[in-house]
């Protein structure tokens, strides 16, 4: 029996995570054109954490969840993002940090996920973090259970709807303490932008196969 052309696609996106990923070229599209963090380097005291892009099949095309968070003191206060946080003492490493947050926050199962890799690491410089993009896909649609605390929508979102270059804008966006000017991705009446951003764009880039 012919294996679905989504099965196929995991199978090539884990032997090219395996490859050089082409992180800077990808960043570098979806990166900000104005913003104060832009000088900032990691240190240190930078922070660790990991988001998880879950891949999974509807009608056998590929498709991932975005959270959009609720409303806080912070730099990521309503935030359209992947699910994911900061490294805790009892996380083993940064792919078990992926994995709880996704099971806190959108109430998927570790064990049911298949980790396929990890992308580019990433620092967002306002909330000084270093953050780890993990791949894993699911065999079929999630039942997602959102914690409210945390969550206020889940997105379903096809990959292929990021190629279309008509939902890429520019604007600016108020974050605590800076005024960014930076493209995005319209989602609905959301702006998907910086680090989400950057990580979508290399997954279409691996899965092309460039470096």
């Amino acid at each position: 029996m012919k294996k679905p052309i989504f099965f196929n696609l995991m199978e090539k996106l884990e032997n090219n995570l395996q490859k050089k990923l082409p992180g800077e070229k990808a960043h570098q599209i979806m990166e900000a054109i104005s913003a104060k963090y832009l000088t900032l380097k990691p240190t240190e005291k930078t922070r660790k954490s990991a988001v998880l892009m879950l891949l999974y099949p509807v009608d056998n095309e590929m498709y991932f969840p975005l959270i959009l968070r609720n409303s806080y003191d912070g730099f990521h206060s309503n935030e359209v993002s992947f699910p994911g946080g900061r490294l805790e003492e009892t996380d083993e490493n940064l792919i078990q940090t992926a994995l709880r947050e996704a099971e806190e926050e959108i109430g998927i199962e570790p064990d049911e996920i298949k980790i396929l890799g990890t992308l580019t690491e990433i620092y967002i410089g306002p909330s000084d973090f270093n953050v780890l993009p993990v791949v894993g896909y699911l065999p079929h649609r999630p039942n997602f259970k959102p914690d409210s605390r945390e969550v206020q929508q889940i997105f379903e979102l096809k990959l292929d709807y990021f190629l279309d270059p008509n939902i890429i804008d520019c604007s600016e966006i108020v974050i605590p303490g800076d005024l960014v000017t930076t493209p995005y991705y319209k989602v609905e009446d959301h702006k998907v932008w910086g680090a989400t951003a950057k990580i979508i764009v290399e997954l279409q880039l691996v899965l092309n196969g460039e470096k």
